[in-house]
């Protein structure tokens, strides 16, 4: 616990993935509001694999580089004011991001106390596990991974935050591997107010902190569907100061652009979502209760949050080498749009010798409008020499023999490996979760408590939906009446919704029905679709299963993780109730 819990903790983030704002740590400490502790997430599932890549041509890569070019800039200043630094950083080597920290303090004069979160790398075990009786059957499919026929590259469970808890009172740094990204704020709120493992309710409002803060000027104005409500400039990277109770202000440093509004966390807390019941390792995290209200300029409290009990299992996240794929895309102009794209695809695959070569093949006809379209076209096999050059040359081969108008994108390039994402569940006590202490000592982290449900947290009482508004109608955007978030979730994708009035939400939850939802995006039209309401936030989420194929590292689709989806879905046109347009 440290000396001063009895006020809020300051948790500031300045990275939101791997190539994030390099400066963000410095302007984070130059602004005037102080920080008691400055984190960094850096991983997604496709960053797993990048770092694999690397780590099979250098065995002591692994982790984010650029996390170190930060640190050359900030280590002394955070040193100096007591500025605790916490991070995922480590990816698939924390131990040599470690020693690579250790190696900069020396070359600038400083000695940071370093500790290393370990356990989530359980690559070396799942031929164990799946002896033992652990199916690691894919949470979308149920298939068993020993079905799949594949060779996993990486295997990481999703961490909690005691780990970090346990290192914070000995730790400057924390290195982590594959830790939720809400833990790298749970672990330094729980540490600093000194809560314990059954403290659901005050654990499920760090969740949701991290959650809001986890993806850097997301929570400020980045990605924002209203741009006129911004202030000018760079979107400053967000601050949860997190209360005792659990409740806490989200802010960002004075001066800088973008803006913290009802409306911007709102969007933040919708990203990447599905069920309300929001499961992390330590505590489950009700959504459905969170309240959230303007209490100054730039300065949101979330506060109402109700806690349950983990789940009994980890999240574990599997990536294995798909194959090789590449694409073309050639331009389409004028009149006869289908035509030309038809006669493109049918020479196409004459001069390359069938498409049943291939292990797959994706033609998609995007962008269509009165003027142009662009005929994308993407072939996978396990042989790099198919879908090489010998594919895009063939496409080049087009320029002069197919159709009127025809050139491409891009000039003819070489294939690219890509990798599958398998996500699936292991028990709780099937990893160990460790910390390496700047000492050397080790903990192991006991798993969390099972779940008691008899102590679980009741939801917040919630308003019942007002009845729509009738009367006459125009024709207008939807956009007009919401604001929408879109993300990838593995192979689904989710997009969240949200009014600004209990008007507009009452229309809203009425119309955009889950029938609705696929009349207005063609393209999930035969897909499973859940939709979730949050009435709190007068929200609606819905999740599109199987939308991504099997993730963002093989998907084919034009928008791979689904960041469009949400705009798309508001430039519709419905028909909306007069005067029910957003203030």
């Amino acid at each position: 616990m440290s000396p001063v819990a009895e006020r809020a903790v300051s948790i500031a983030n300045c990275s939101g993935f791997y190539g994030d704002r390099l400066v963000a740590p410095r302007e984070m400490l130059e602004g005037p509001l102080p920080l008691d502790v400055l984190t960094g997430d850096y991983l997604a599932e496709l960053t797993m694999l990048i770092l694999w890549k690397a780590q099979q041509r250098d065995p002591d890569a692994g982790y984010a580089r650029t996390f170190l070019t930060q640190m050359e800039e900030v280590l002394g200043t955070c040193l100096e004011r007591g500025v605790k630094i916490v991070t995922n950083a480590g990816g698939l080597n924390p131990r040599a991001l470690a020693d690579r920290l250790r190696e900069l303090g020396d070359r600038l004069g400083l000695q940071p106390q370093v500790a290393i979160v370990e356990g989530d790398d359980i690559l070396e075990r799942l031929p164990e596990l799946q002896h033992g009786g652990v199916p690691l059957a894919h949470l979308d499919t149920g298939v068993p991974l020993a079905d799949a026929g594949v060779k996993p590259a990486t295997a990481n469970a999703y961490l909690g935050g005691w780990g970090i808890a346990a290192a914070l009172d000995a730790a400057d740094i924390v290195v982590c591997g594959r830790v939720t990204d809400a833990s790298l704020t749970v672990g330094p709120a729980a540490w600093w107010h000194g809560w314990g493992r059954d403290d659901w309710d005050a654990l499920a409002g760090a969740v949701v902190a991290g959650h809001v803060i986890e993806c850097g000027p997301q929570a400020t104005g980045g990605n924002y569907p209203f741009l006129d409500e911004l202030a000018p400039g760079y979107p400053g990277f967000p601050i949860a100061e997190v209360a005792a109770d659990g409740s806490s202000v989200i802010t960002k440093q004075p001066g800088t652009g973008g803006a913290v509004t009802v409306g911007t966390v709102t969007a933040q807390l919708l990203y990447e979502i599905d069920a309300p019941r929001y499961a992390n390792p330590d505590v489950v995290a009700r959504f459905d209760t969170i309240a959230l209200d303007e209490i100054d300029r730039d300065r949101v409290r979330v506060s109402g949050v109700r806690g349950e009990p983990p789940p009994s299992s980890l999240k574990v996240a599997i990536n294995y080498s798909g194959g090789y794929r590449n694409a073309m895309t050639m331009v389409l102009t004028g009149l006869d749009i289908e035509e030309k794209a038809a006669h493109a695809e049918t020479l196409l695959f004459e001069i390359l010798g069938g498409r049943e070569q291939f292990d797959a093949v994706d033609v998609q006809l995007l962008g269509r409008n009165d003027e142009t379209a662009q005929l994308r076209v993407t072939v996978k096999d396990s042989d790099p020499g198919k879908v090489g050059r010998r594919f895009s040359n063939a496409v080049t081969e087009l320029a002069l023999a197919s159709y009127a108008g025809f050139f491409t994108t891009t000039p003819p390039g070489p294939e690219s490996e890509f990798g599958v994402y398998w996500p699936t569940l292991v028990p709780v006590d099937a990893v160990v979760h460790a910390v390496v202490l700047p000492d050397g000592n080790r903990i192991v982290i006991d798993p969390a408590p099972p779940p008691v449900l008899a102590s679980a947290g009741r939801a917040r009482r919630v308003s019942a939906t007002p009845e729509p508004l009738g009367g006459p109608t125009e024709r207008v955007p939807l956009g007009t009446v919401c604001g929408a978030r879109s993300g990838d979730k593995g192979g689904n994708a989710n997009v969240g919704v949200w009014t600004r009035t209990d008007d507009a939400y009452a229309w809203l939850h009425a119309y955009l029905t889950v029938d609705r939802f696929r009349a207005l995006v063609p393209e999930a039209a035969q897909l499973e679709i859940d939709r979730y309401e949050l009435r709190n936030l007068r929200a609606l989420n819905f999740v599109v299963k199987g939308l991504l194929g099997e993730g963002v590292a093989s998907s084919v689709r034009f928008d791979p993780q689904a960041k469009g989806l949400g705009e798309y879905l508001r430039s519709r046109i419905v028909e909306v109730p007069i005067g029910l347009e957003r203030d």
